[in-house]
């Protein structure tokens, strides 16, 4: 069976709402984070290394880019144009929507996708991403949370709490629109039931996307220091895999799941081998699912009780 047959994946919330595959292609501007530029400190997240994920050339314009992810996908008729790489919130209102409806320009980009941290988001981005989805734009406003654990996201230096994340998302729902929460599972100190926490919190501010990611250690990022230090090991597949199912099944099925695993680009990755692509972890949670429950099965768990045995071999 299909993924799809037990996730509500963005594939096909996109597929039913246009008819058609829908791709997301990725775009890099040239926007900093100010957990990098001194705003709010140096180095960025100890995760981050925007080279592993990354395929825009910041010097290249969003039209150039976004011609040359239609040629290099080639598997779509429609298109949204995902903001990625860094703080996408984090410039001058009209340097935003400026850049936004360059990305809109052309009948096959049907929305946009912006990802950000929790506290770069303005009201008055709000309103101009507001005003895309008045006019019929799929419009998503992703933001890296990782944890609800305050202690984790001091440990990782992202630079705000969880505090941060809950006011963006009663402000973006305010203004209507769809917010895709990132979480990152296997962060260091971190265990199932505090990953099974941070579920629960983001689920009671009300989400309508989720993003899972494994934690991985890629080349130029503080972690990679730590991992040759020793003292970082990343989530090994088998609990990797057990979390984000059960995840998925305490998951609501309106919610939408935009990815459930995650890989890294050769040679960044260093660590955990299994991300070198996505499908060993994909498939794995698919058939976990076909065996326990899809999506929504395990609804009314709450992130401390009713645990269930986690394999964290």
């Amino acid at each position: 069976m299909q993924l799809e047959s037990y996730v509500n994946t963005l594939g096909q919330h996109l597929k039913a709402r246009f008819g058609t595959r829908v791709r997301k292609l990725s775009l890099h501007v040239g926007f900093t984070c100010p957990n990098r530029d001194g705003a709010l400190g140096r180095g960025g997240c100890t995760f981050c290394s925007v080279l592993s994920f990354s395929d825009g050339d910041p010097q290249a314009s969003v039209s150039d880019q976004l011609a040359a992810g239609k040629a290099a996908t080639g598997r779509a008729s429609r298109y949204l144009a995902y903001f990625q790489a860094y703080t996408n919130t984090y410039a001058e209102v009209e340097e935003l929507r400026r850049l936004y409806a360059q990305a809109l320009t052309g009948g096959d980009i049907v929305g946009l996708c912006v990802g950000t941290r929790p506290d770069c988001v303005p009201d008055a981005v709000l309103e101009i991403l507001a005003g895309y989805r008045d006019q019929g734009y799929e419009v998503w406003l992703e933001l890296g949370l990782q944890s609800a654990h305050d202690a984790t996201l001091k440990r990782i230096n992202r630079g705000h709490g969880f505090v941060a994340y809950a006011d963006a998302v009663a402000r973006a729902r305010r203004y209507g629109i769809p917010v895709c929460t990132h979480l990152i599972l296997g962060l260091p100190e971190e265990t199932p039931a505090m990953m099974m926490e941070t579920h629960a919190r983001v689920l009671e501010c009300g989400v309508e996307g989720l993003k899972l990611h494994p934690l991985m250690i890629v080349k130029g990022s503080t972690m990679a220091a730590q991992y040759a230090r020793g003292s970082l090991a990343p989530m090994p597949l088998p609990a990797y895999v057990t979390t984000a199912a059960e995840l998925i099944r305490r998951t609501p099925a309106g919610v939408v799941f935009h990815r459930i695993t995650a890989s890294a680009r050769e040679p960044m990755l260093i660590a955990p081998d299994w991300c070198h692509t996505r499908w060993p972890a994909a498939d794995a949670i698919r058939d976990d699912l076909a065996r326990k429950g899809g999506q929504g099965s395990h609804i009314g768990l709450c992130g401390v009780g009713a645990m269930v045995q986690f394999d964290a071999s």
